[in-house]
Formats: structure tokens, C-alpha cells, sequence
């Protein structure tokens, strides 16, 4: 059954890959090889002999355990990673809803206003910038929605725009890799005390920076950056309450990891309230200008929802992105619940050093979603290992931990489904797999290499 399953996720992913040709939506593939897998852990249960433990990133065996415990563990199994990845996917939700609320009043054009050029080697800097802080604030994922939103804003051509969406991947990640609120992967190895904040940053920023800067040196000087661009004429009037809501509105999803940090609840309840209090100011917002129109304007609506921000908002989500995130994560967790990328992990741990491994790591989460690689690798390093001395080898800010949080923060840059920001990039654009792989994929590793020669060197 193991046979079958990988089979599945393999044959899947090609689907994936293979979108634009087979005239296949990438969600489709993404949901069916997710249900086949865990079909396929239902039917074979009684034949596992083993089963990847979560909680303690250990491998458990199964040998004498009956069916009915078997299939209790499936279960806990299932709702755990289905909670963890439905945990991502309302964080996403709110943010982008968010990001809609803050385009229905327009609030957009208040930053694209701040951009006086018209030159776009210029604005691939600004907005390559604005990433990397952005994404070490708000995270990688809700940066690039951001940004890219901004984007259309500033430039109407769709295959320019997209050069910049590629970009904006590289940037995002690197930005979130030096920060424990930035990207998944370093909150995971900040929160069971791996790594701590200030040594995060201390050791992360420099290759993170260089990981931006190099691909961005050489993208300036590719065709797709030479010249000037038109911005779009303004469809809509300026709404002078759009310099507020984008205040408001990227303010609060800024105080979701100060929400975090004080609560100690998981990131998506910080960005729950942080909706609802946007919502509530924009309802009031549009109640009081509803109020001042026509009594036939209101008869025309009163039966419908269009005069609410939050409903158009929500109406406008990128639900198939979303499906598609599930459907990948959901088809790793089920790889994973067999021992599957744990146990291949650590054959391949045991014939290469440490440094190698990690940057092999980093390649895979191109392929394979980070989190789950970065859970096993938390399992594949002893941690009562000692070295002559009688030191812990593998304790809190060893090098190794900020290793494997550069590694999996922009490693998965060199495809667009291998992280969060990719992903979503690839829905509000509309990038082919295998355009990605061809005009971005080789400054992704180019940025990728330095950084890790970049954090080699200093260490």
C-alpha cells in the first residue's frame, strides 16, 4: 500500500505540474491525490508496521496493536494535521479578506501614490524591499498578498506583473526565514525553543539579505526590467476613508504576532479578532454612507448583501488556492503519518554531513512542503548528543537549528508550490509552473547558494 500511495502523491504532483497542458485546474489533482492517499492508509492500516508520531517526531511501532487502536490512531492522526493545516488556511482567509476590505475603499492607491517612478529596474527594488521587511512583520504569505495586490495597482500588463510575483516569492521568503513570525517553518522551531529571537536574527539576517539582494542584482539587468511602465488608469474615485482602512488594516495583521506573543494562542485567533475589528469599522463605514443615500438605492439592495465590504470581500477570496493548499499539505501529512519522510530523512542523514544534508533539505522543500520536513528534522537530531567537552551538540541556537530555518525559508523559492508565498502567488497571477521553473527557478538557487555560503562562512 506504501507502493500506492507514493504513486499517487508522484502522479499528482506531475498533474500539478502538468496544468496548463492537461487544461486540468491545479486544485483538482491537489484534493483527488489527498483523498486517495488517505484512502489508501484506511485499507492497508492493518499492514503498517509503523507509524510517525507528531508530538515527539519519532517513529512508533505498530506491531500487536489491534485494529481498533489502529484505527483510533488514524483518526487522531487525521484531525491532528487536518487541525495544523485548516490552522493555516483561516489565517489565509483572514488576511486576504483583510487585504479585499481594504480594496473596497480603495486604500491601495494611497501607497501607490508614494511610488512617483515610472522606471521598473526602480520598482523592483522598492517592492523586493518592501518584501523582505514586510514578510519578517506580517509573514511571507500575507506579505506577498500585499504586495502583489499593490501591484495591480501600479502596473496593468499581466505577463510584466508576473516577473515582479516571481520576485516578490524570492524576497518574501528570504524575509521571513530571520524571523520567528515571518515564515511557518521558523515559528515552529522558535516555539519548541530551538532557536530564540535575538540569535535568529543574529545569524539569519545577513544570508537572508544576500539570499534578496543577489537574484534582485541580476534580475535588473534582464530585459523584463528595462525600460518604464503604465500604471492603470484609476477605475474608481479616491475614497477618502481608503488611507484609513489601509492604516487600520495592515496595522492589525501586524499586531497578530504581538497577539501571539502575549496569549500565546495560535496565530489565526490573532487574525480573527484583527478581522473583525476591520470588518466592524468598515460595516459602520459603509452604514453611515448608505445612510446618506436615496431611498431607491436602498430599495434596490435592501434583499442583498452588495452594500457590505465584508461580504464583497469574502466573495473575491482565492478560494481555489486555498483548496489547492489543502489538498498538497494534507497529501504530505499523510506521507509523513507513515514514517515515510522521517525514516527517508534519516538514511539519507547517516551518509553526508550535517551542512549537506541541511542544504538537501532545503532543495526538498522545493518538492515537499517545509513544515513537515522541518518537524522530522527536529526528530533526526539527538538532542542528548554530547561533544568531548560534555555540551549539548544539538541545544537551544545551535547552528544547526538556524541552518535548517534558512534551508526550509528559502529553499521552497526555487518552485512556486514549494511554499506558502508561491502558492498563493500562483493563484492571484495566474503563473505557470513552468514558467516559474524557467525564468525564476535559476535566480531562486542563485540567491539560495549565497546565502548559504553567506551563513557557512560566518560560522
Amino acid at each position: 500500500m506504501e507502493i500506492f500511495i507514493v504513486s499517487v502523491f508522484v502522479l499528482g504532483y506531475l498533474a500539478i505540474t502538468l496544468e496548463h497542458s492537461l487544461k486540468i485546474d491545479k486544485l483538482v489533482p491537489a484534493l483527488l491525490m489527498m483523498a486517495l492517499a488517505w484512502a489508501g492508509i484506511a485499507f492497508g492500516l492493518d499492514g503498517f508496521t509503523s507509524w510517525f508520531d507528531s508530538h515527539s517526531s519519532s517513529i512508533m511501532s505498530l506491531e500487536g496493536v489491534e485494529h481498533e487502536n489502529r484505527l483510533h490512531l488514524m483518526e487522531g492522526t487525521l484531525l491532528h494535521h487536518f487541525g495544523k493545516t485548516c490552522e493555516i488556511l483561516i489565517f489565509l482567509v483572514g488576511a486576504m479578506t483583510i487585504v479585499e476590505i481594504i480594496d473596497h475603499f480603495n486604500g491601495f492607491s494611497t501607497i501607490k501614490n508614494f511610488v512617483k517612478t515610472n522606471k521598473k529596474r526602480t520598482l523592483l527594488w522598492i517592492v523586493c524591499i518592501l518584501a523582505f521587511i514586510l514578510s519578517a512583520i506580517i509573514d511571507n504569505l500575507t506579505a506577498t498578498i500585499v504586495l502583489i495586490t499593490i501591484l495591480r495597482k501600479l502596473i496593468s500588463d499581466s505577463k510584466s506583473r508576473i516577473w515582479y510575483a516571481g520576485l516578490i516569492i524570492i524576497a518574501a521568503n528570504a524575509g521571513g526565514a530571520w524571523s520567528p513570525i515571518g515564515d511557518v517553518t521558523t515559528t515552529m522551531l522558535w516555539m519548541n525553543q530551538k532557536v530564540t529571537t535575538v540569535k535568529l536574527i543574529q545569524y539569519l539576517i545577513l544570508p537572508s539579505f544576500i539570499c534578496m539582494v543577489v537574484p534582485t542584482v541580476i534580475a535588473s539587468f534582464l530585459p523584463a526590467f528595462k525600460g518604464t511602465f503604465e500604471s492603470p488608469a484609476e477605475e474608481r474615485t479616491p475614497n477618502k476613508k481608503g488611507p484609513l482602512m489601509l492604516y487600520l488594516g495592515l496595522g492589525l495583521i501586524v499586531f497578530v504576532p504581538i497577539f501571539k506573543t502575549v496569549t500565546h494562542l495560535p496565530p489565526y485567533v490573532g487574525m480573527m479578532l484583527s478581522l473583525s475589528i476591520v470588518a466592524l469599522i468598515a460595516e459602520v463605514i459603509s452604514a453611515r454612507e448608505f445612510s446618506m443615500t436615496s431611498v431607491a438605492a436602498h430599495e434596490e439592495n435592501s434583499d442583498s448583501h452588495h452594500s457590505s465590504p465584508t461580504f464583497g470581500a469574502l466573495s473575491k477570496i482565492e478560494m481555489p488556492s486555498i483548496l489547492f493548499f489543502l489538498g498538497i499539505l494534507m497529501t504530505v501529512a499523510a506521507l509523513e503519518s507513515l514514517g515515510m519522510i522521517f525514516t527517508f530523512g534519516q538514511d539519507v542523514q547517516a551518509s553526508m554531513s550535517n551542512n549537506v544534508f541541511i542544504m538537501l533539505l532545503g532543495a526538498g522543500s522545493a518538492v515537499i512542503d517545509n513544515v513537515p520536513l522541518v518537524a522530522a528534522s527536529m526528530g533526526m537530531f539527538d538532542m542528548n548528543e554530547m561533544n568531548t567537552a560534555g555540551e549539548l551538540i544539538y541545544e537551544t541556537d545551535s547552528p544547526v537549528w538556524h541552518f535548517i530555518a534558512y534551508a526550509a525559508g528559502t529553499g521552497g523559492s526555487m518552485l512556486i508550490i514549494g511554499s506558502a508565498a508561491g502558492v498563493v502567488a500562483m493563484g492571484m497571477e495566474k503563473i505557470s509552473f513552468f514558467w516559474y521553473l524557467k525564468k525564476i527557478a535559476w535566480l531562486a538557487l542563485i540567491g539560495y547558494l549565497a546565502g548559504v555560503g553567506t551563513f557557512l562562512a560566518f560560522q
